[in-house]
């Protein structure tokens, strides 16, 4: 098959463009789907079978994005993200680069100290667009902060999330046949952490240093409280660490959100008669996040149904010619392809150990050069998919006043600053390691 005619590159270039001509990204994923499996010969019956049977495949992934929004939505109404929001206001002195340092730490710690993931974006980044505003700070800059900060813990640190990329990482590639262990996984990854950093200074430093102006529009009520901690905020933090620590220890994140709701609910930090009042405002914090979540898994379920991806590694073999620099080039951009399509770094593992470990193994890749481009062409795409959670959380805080566009804004400047880096720098650990 022409790989120009293959339904994987066929349906990533016209998601690509249909988000690009700013059609809906559910919309853009059904439609590349539908194509997709239609270029494979599959009929329409089979390709919508398909896509909802693989809707499950996310089911957890949403389920803990509601219940991360409605703990987000506990954070807003105990008055802890405005006093967050204040403290940092006044923290940074009107120096918009010690803002973008604190925006990148609290994105970090989504991901391995407070597990929230995207759902501290809605709450935090809203009380602070004025903020914003005010130091006529480039929003684009803002984007590629807090995309670092989700991305680069998971692929480095072995904890909260990173922990759950990294297990899956080494229990994959080991069941087809290299072994690996976590400790040999971020013993290796260093260096992709290095290649992100490169791309957030880049991008805060010469891309978008320029002041940009916005209007400042009135999307919010602006609420006046102390900048004390209360009794509340204390019990919200206690919750947040003990969400942290059953998501460790059970490695379920849906069940550590619903230990950290009980907390604050059981101990009456928020009266529990506002309990339908906050799911509700978890919705829709994070509702629609987590539907694109479960259309991109249906449409990740069509791309394996169509045979494409096995054929589109296969048609690659032949032009890696015994050398593991154009191996290792060719197999990141499949990664690439598979995951700005599917919008999921950790869905798309699976996929490629069973792809790239035999080629690893053929080619005579040592474990470490293994780890490292298998960790970067699963990552890549996750910065610049439209429908990664790396890309829809920024933006649904940035665009609370409908001055931050998703493609233009978020996608685009995230897949220039990340997944370039992770190219170049996967590239180097083969060359070096």
């Amino acid at each position: 098959m022409d790989i120009l005619f293959n339904p994987i590159v066929v349906a990533v270039v016209l998601l690509c463009t249909l988000c690009l001509c700013r059609v809906n990204v559910l919309l853009a994923l059904i439609v590349s789907a539908i194509v997709a499996g239609k270029v494979a010969g599959m009929h329409a019956g089979q390709i919508m079978d398909v896509f909802i049977s693989g809707m499950g495949q996310n089911s957890e992934t949403a389920l803990s994005y509601i219940l991360l929004g409605t703990f987000a939505a506990a954070m807003a109404h105990t008055g802890l993200a405005d006093v967050l929001a204040k403290r940092i206001s006044l923290l940074i002195k009107n120096n918009k680069f010690i803002l973008l340092l604190i925006l990148t730490l609290l994105a970090c710690a989504s991901q391995n100290l407070i597990p929230v993931h995207i759902a501290f974006i809605p709450v935090i980044i809203p009380p602070l667009i004025a903020v914003i505003n005010k130091l006529k700070l480039d929003r684009r800059a803002v984007a590629c902060s807090l995309a670092f900060g989700l991305v680069t813990p998971y692929i480095v640190f072995p904890a909260g999330f990173g922990l759950i990329f990294q297990r899956l990482l080494a229990d994959n590639m080991t069941i087809n046949g290299l072994q690996v262990s976590v400790s040999d996984v971020w013993k290796s990854v260093w260096i992709l952490g290095l290649g992100l950093l490169s791309g957030l200074l880049w991008a805060i430093f010469v891309s978008y240093r320029r002041p940009r102006e916005y209007e400042n529009v009135a999307f919010r009520e602006e609420r006046r409280r102390s900048l004390r901690f209360t009794g509340s905020h204390y019990i919200t933090l206690l919750a947040a660490f003990a969400t942290l620590a059953v998501q460790l220890i059970t490695k379920s994140l849906p069940l550590g959100a619903l230990i950290g709701l009980t907390i604050i609910f059981g101990t009456r930090a928020i009266d529990p008669e506002k309990m339908d009042v906050l799911i509700n405002e978890g919705i829709g914090l994070m509702g629609y996040v987590a539907f694109v979540m479960l259309v991109a898994a249906g449409f990740a379920g069509v791309l394996k149904s169509t045979g494409g991806i096995d054929v589109l590694v296969n048609t690659l073999v032949p032009f890696m010619a015994g050398s593991k620099l154009i191996a290792a080039f060719l197999m990141l951009i499949v990664g690439l392809f598979i995951t700005i399509g599917i919008g999921t770094s950790f869905g798309t593992i699976p996929i490629l150990a069973v792809l790239f470990v035999p080629i690893f193994i053929h080619l005579g890749f040592n474990p470490m050069e293994a780890i490292v481009v298998f960790a970067a062409s699963a990552a890549l795409g996750d910065a610049g998919s439209p429908a990664s959670g790396t890309t829809l959380g920024p933006t649904a805080g940035l665009n609370v006043d409908g001055q931050h566009d998703h493609i233009k804004d978020t996608c685009i400047p995230t897949f220039l600053h990340y997944n370039i880096p992770l190219i170049l720098f996967a590239l180097l650990a083969v060359l070096i390691f």
